[in-house]
């Protein structure tokens, strides 16, 4: 779909509805799985990497190769950069890995000056400063090599930072024809200055690792020692000659990097580094900034994510001072962000069983002083704060969606620092905000469960306007799930979905696919759109019901509903899961409880793995990148719900699916990606020799160099096709 097809204005909505009656009188398209993977999203292009400029006069988008300015007070958009313009500045290219990072880790293709007149434009690491007044990009950055990655401007605009080989450099603009200069090399391959290792990216949401001071003087950036941590050979048998990428990974128990904030002047020099109460190779600093020109605050996690400690540091002095600490007996509510600033300090923790906004102070002028001081929970009750997009000091007010009101939907909403709350979007579904830096501009995302993201510019919480929404999949009437309200073995609530077969009539006359995550943090039954229901109408065309559940463990329900992870991966989950199945039996005569099915993707996957082990119910599965030794996966994560090995070691063998493999019941489809550097192949590799050992069948499919998202037309194809065919095979009565 062209940008042109998709694209609404507000004006244009009555010839759009009119159209709706004569396209709802067709025949339904039938989906396949080509229309679903092998040419592009079926939405067409959404906006991608929406940007506010800093001065909020522009709001930009990427669509199709362009580069469109949306204008906030208008709402009508132009070309800013065109097509023929961006191509030399996004030449792409890159490994699988690195263009897995970026969609993964939505890395930014381009950012603002603070001038609101240029950009940095970055193309995997080959950095390009674009004029806005006459259209010129200029390349920046080592001669001729890739520039670096990470790039940032200086707040006064007249440097541009990045990392360049695993150190913290710096190019002057001001400073015609000097080179850039390095402030921070690495001292060895095995320490990062600066840039973000792959288990904080991971498992911290860490986006960087390095930050200007608000008077563009300093630097202040974490440097990572991983020199004690073990390494894992990623291994590409493509070329005729193998090669092969070690990554550094720490795996429970293992050594975790050394971590320390330094200070360098943007002018280069000596380093100051910051004396904190860590222990070496063990705990994590997750965030860190400036408060002002001359005083860093530092975040702090222990290894076993118990306990959360807030420091202020004057980098001339060294010594850091505690402000806060926060603390829990099993773990911590995984969002560690905070935001510093004008005496006060914003942060989210479920300490009251959900979790919520508070507001510290601390003394402004003097912030490494004394302790910070609890001011006001700014909300409360029995709902979940998810994302804070934006804390203004100034005005005072902090703006933030929860699911305040219906734990399947998600609203924004914006709390003064006394309390004071008003929703800023309406109506029914799921909305993600994107403010402006300053005023009452916004862009609210909403979506439903059968309805595909709407784009709306804001001008207030009272005016805004769609400029992009799609109708694209209104020719294959796609069908809505019922919803579902389950209680567990302990009368907690359980939220599920069905997706019947429209054909599925007579008793038993339908198979039945279990495909939950099932692991911490994700929600999956919520009123939004999720490009997972294409598939599974595709399913439930080919006959097959579909069933999702949240059991206990997973996100968005609370402290408690969440902490049943704890030392948990398996039981509770899977008493869980099959409560639902057998609630959607009871309740469905149609579904037929002898060709049950189930599949997931990464713990979803491990999940699979552990119900076909556990249990003699399911005939068929698909696991998709399991985990299935929890020894094998990262320290961050696994820790967090599982402990240490040594202190959890009846949990490790108990609930890692590799011990359980001879138990496997029904057919079994295994698929992992070569380039996985997430899950690990060795996972996979490690339960076939133990099915071999156990003389047990199975099938098994790799996608060579693909990462843990098996991204990319071809591969996502196959995949699918694998997928159904599994289910066609295995679940469908046999032909007498």
């Amino acid at each position: 779909m062209t940008r042109a097809a998709a694209l609404l204005i507000s004006g244009a909505f009555g010839i759009a509805f009119a159209c709706m009656s004569l396209t709802a009188q067709a025949p339904p398209r039938p989906l396949t799985i080509d229309a679903i993977y092998g040419h592009g999203s079926l939405l067409g292009d959404q906006p991608a990497e929406l940007t506010w400029s800093p001065d909020g006069k522009h709001l930009t988008y990427l669509d199709g190769g362009e580069l469109i300015d949306l204008d906030p007070g208008t709402g009508k958009p132009h070309v800013l950069v065109s097509r023929a313009k961006m191509a030399p500045l996004m030449t792409g290219g890159g490994s699988e890995r690195d263009r897995d990072h970026r969609s993964r880790y939505s890395m930014a293709s381009y950012i603002w000056a603070p001038d609101s007149e240029h950009m940095l434009f970055d193309s995997d690491g080959h950095l390009w400063l674009y004029d806005l007044r006459n259209g010129v990009g200029l390349q920046m950055g080592f001669s001729g090599a890739a520039s670096g990655d990470d790039p940032k401007f200086s707040p006064d605009g007249n440097s541009i930072s990045f990392i360049r080989d695993h150190g913290l450099a710096v190019i002057h603009l001001h400073e015609t024809g000097t080179p850039p200069a390095m402030l921070a090399p690495a001292p060895n391959p095995a320490t990062l200055c600066g840039q973000v290792d792959w288990v904080y990216e991971e498992e911290l949401d860490v986006r960087s690792n390095y930050f200007w001071s608000p008077d563009s003087r300093n630097l202040a950036f974490l440097q990572m020692n991983e020199t004690q941590v073990p390494q894992y050979p990623l291994t590409d048998w493509i070329p005729v000659h193998a090669t092969v990428d070690t990554q550094r990974y720490p795996q429970p128990g293992d050594a975790n990097p050394d971590v320390r904030v330094g200070v360098v002047s943007a002018k280069g020099g000596r380093v100051s580094w910051i004396r904190l109460p860590l222990d070496p190779g063990q705990d994590y600093i997750p965030r860190f900034g400036w408060a002002d020109d001359k005083t860093l605050w530092i975040e702090t996690l222990t290894r076993d994510q118990k306990q959360r400690d807030l420091f202020f540091a004057n980098p001339g002095a060294g010594d850091a001072h505690l402000a806060l600490e926060i603390k829990d007996d099993k773990f911590l509510d995984e969002n560690y962000d905070v935001s510093v600033g004008k005496g006060a300090i914003v942060l989210t923790n479920w300490t009251d069983g959900h979790n919520h906004l508070y507001l510290y102070s601390y003394d402004e002028h003097h912030p490494t002083d004394g302790p910070a001081k609890l001011e006001k929970q700014l909300t409360s009750g029995s709902f979940e704060v998810s994302d804070v997009y934006r804390v203004d000091f100034d005005h005072k007010f902090v703006d933030y969606a929860s699911n305040e009101g219906n734990v399947l939907e998600q609203q924004l909403w914006q709390v003064s620092f006394d309390g004071t709350r008003r929703q800023l979007s309406s109506g029914a579904g799921f909305h993600d905000g994107n403010f402006a830096p300053e005023g009452d501009g916004f862009v609210d995302k909403q979506s439903a469960r059968l309805d595909p993201p709407a784009y709306r510019l804001c001008q207030s919480a009272e005016k805004c306007g769609v400029f992009w929404q799609t109708r694209a999949l209104e020719p294959y009437g796609l069908h809505a799930p019922e919803q579902l309200a389950i209680k567990a073995h302990d009368g907690t609530t359980l939220y599920a979905t069905v997706l019947l077969p429209a054909d599925a009539t007579n008793p038993a006359s339908a198979p039945l696919i279990v495909n939950p995550y099932g692991g911490p943090g994700p929600q999956e039954v919520a009123n939004r759109w999720s490009d997972a229901l294409l598939f599974d109408e595709l399913l439930a065309e080919h006959g097959f019901a579909v069933l999702h559940a949240d059991n206990r463990g997973t996100g968005m329900r609370g402290r408690d509903f969440a902490q049943a992870a704890y030392h948990n991966f398996g039981p509770v989950q899977l008493e869980d899961q099959l409560t639902a199945v057998d609630a959607v039996l009871a309740k469905y005569p149609q579904l037929d409880p002898q060709r049950l099915g189930w599949w997931g993707w990464s713990w979803g996957g491990s999940f699979t793995l552990y119900a076909m082990t556990h249990s003699d119910r399911f005939r068929a599965g698909i696991a998709v990148a399991p985990v299935t030794d929890w020894r094998d996966y990262d320290s961050i994560y696994t820790e967090r719900y599982m402990g240490l090995p040594t202190q959890n070691v009846d949990g490790y063998r108990d609930d890692s699916v590799v011990n359980s493999a001879a138990n496997l019941k029904g057919r079994l489809l295994l698929a992992h990606g070569t380039g996985d550097d997430n899950v690990h192949i060795e996972n996979t590799v490690q339960f076939v020799q133990q099915l071999i050992e156990a003389g047990i069948p199975y099938d098994l499919q790799i996608y060579p160099r693909k990462t843990h998202s098996i991204n990319g037309p071809d591969a996502r194809t196959h995949l699918y096709d694998r997928i159904l065919a599994q289910f066609e095979q295995y679940l469908k009565p046999s032909i007498e």
